[in-house]
């Protein structure tokens, strides 16, 4: 089948360490072909049952990525091949995604699964920021009616101090501002017009927030 994901042998030699061999339990096998699959799954948007047989069952490719995300693995391994870095620019952004009419009903309810209703229906909104070469280095999922501001300190937080935080008009807040002169960062944020009194802003440096809105780096 053409278009098929393989990772690479430079992507493989990154990720196999963090494969978690050491559970109770059945060891992971066949592990590069099925994170293959998972990854082309996400890539393509296919059902879990179109997904080419040369990775496997699909059943165990969506069992393994169903247990994993339970079980908060994914998340660990991408925290550690995340790599933030020190200091420079950092930029901060959001974006909507319209939630499938068949999102909703798991447990939880819809806030459990990060789906609200705004002006676009119902959606989920991605937080994300990245580094000065555009990588992403941290990301949050929330209902789609909060605010862009709202999660954005616990989203920095974790990071490593930048010397400039790029954002847009959205996260124009004073409280937010404040939040980043105590950490030691520079806002570089487009003041909202309608305020009274402008603070200062880097016109030069704003440029560089358009690498978070840039196709993603693969």
């Amino acid at each position: 089948m053409a278009n098929e994901f393989w990772l690479s042998d430079r992507q493989w030699a990154a990720l196999e360490p963090l494969i978690p061999m050491h559970r109770r339990g059945v060891k992971p096998k066949r592990n590069r072909e099925i994170i293959s699959g998972i990854v082309h799954i996400s890539k393509v948007g296919c059902r879990w049952r179109d997904c080419p047989e040369v990775y496997g069952p699909h059943t165990t490719i969506y069992n393994r990525f169903n247990r994993w995300s339970r079980d908060g693995i994914w998340q660990t391994m991408l925290e550690a091949l995340v790599d933030p870095g020190s200091g420079g620019t950092q930029s901060i952004d959001s974006t909507a995604s319209k939630a499938h009419r068949c999102a909703a009903g798991g447990k939880g309810g819809a806030q459990e699964q990060a789906i609200g209703r705004s002006r676009g229906g119902r959606t989920t909104k991605i937080h994300a920021v990245a580094n000065a070469s555009g990588r992403l280095i941290a990301f949050d999922v929330t209902a789609g009616q909060m605010g862009d501001v709202r999660p954005a300190p616990g989203l920095i937080e974790k990071l490593p101090k930048a010397a400039q935080m790029l954002a847009d008009t959205a996260y124009d807040s004073d409280k937010f501002r404040e939040f980043l002169i105590a950490r030691g960062s520079t806002p570089v944020i487009k003041p909202n017009p309608t305020r009274k009194k402008i603070p200062p802003f880097d016109k030069v440096s704003y440029k560089g927030r358009n690498v978070i809105e840039a196709p993603s780096r693969i």
